[in-house]
């Protein structure tokens, strides 16, 4: 098992949402790979996210020796993918952070926010990179309409 991916089952534990492995792309000979999860939303039944990210392989790093990073690039795509039942959810514009993964030993991640479009009636899942100092501008973002579906509101709609 990678850094990256023992780093990762520390961190979505302590979120409540588990990332399951279902694609993994070899992209060069030196044993780098994207790697493709899909993560339920913990407070979302009928929402999953698939992320992707980078892998780095032992001799990229021992190439370029820092053995303890992983790129920030990632990507994400949410959908519908059953009834959708949403629990007691943060309204807030700045949303919430449904899980994160680390992409160095301590000091960056790549975390995943929803935020509830009220206007529009849609959650929007935005991935980005958080780094303690030189934040990066690399995020994602992707949507679920909830205009025109069966949606159920354990505590009744905003």
């Amino acid at each position: 098992m990678s850094f990256t991916a023992v780093a990762l089952a520390a961190t979505l534990s302590s979120f409540g949402a588990l990332a399951k492995e279902v694609g993994k792309v070899g992209v060069d000979w030196l044993g780098n790979d994207i790697v493709i999860e899909a993560i339920a939303d913990p407070k979302i039944a009928g929402v999953t996210c698939h992320v992707t990210y980078f892998e780095r392989g032992i001799i990229d790093r021992l190439q370029k020796g820092n053995w303890f990073e992983d790129p920030s690039n990632n990507a994400i795509s949410c959908s519908q993918t059953g009834p959708i039942v949403i629990g007691d959810i943060e309204l807030r514009k700045s949303g919430e952070e449904v899980f994160q993964q680390r992409q160095s030993l301590i000091w960056k991640s790549v975390v995943v926010k929803r935020i509830y479009d009220k206007d529009n009636n849609t959650l929007i899942y935005l991935s980005h990179s958080r780094q303690v100092q030189d934040g990066s501008a690399k995020m994602a973002v992707s949507t679920v309409p909830l205009f025109g579906q069966d949606v159920t509101w354990k505590d009744g709609a905003p």
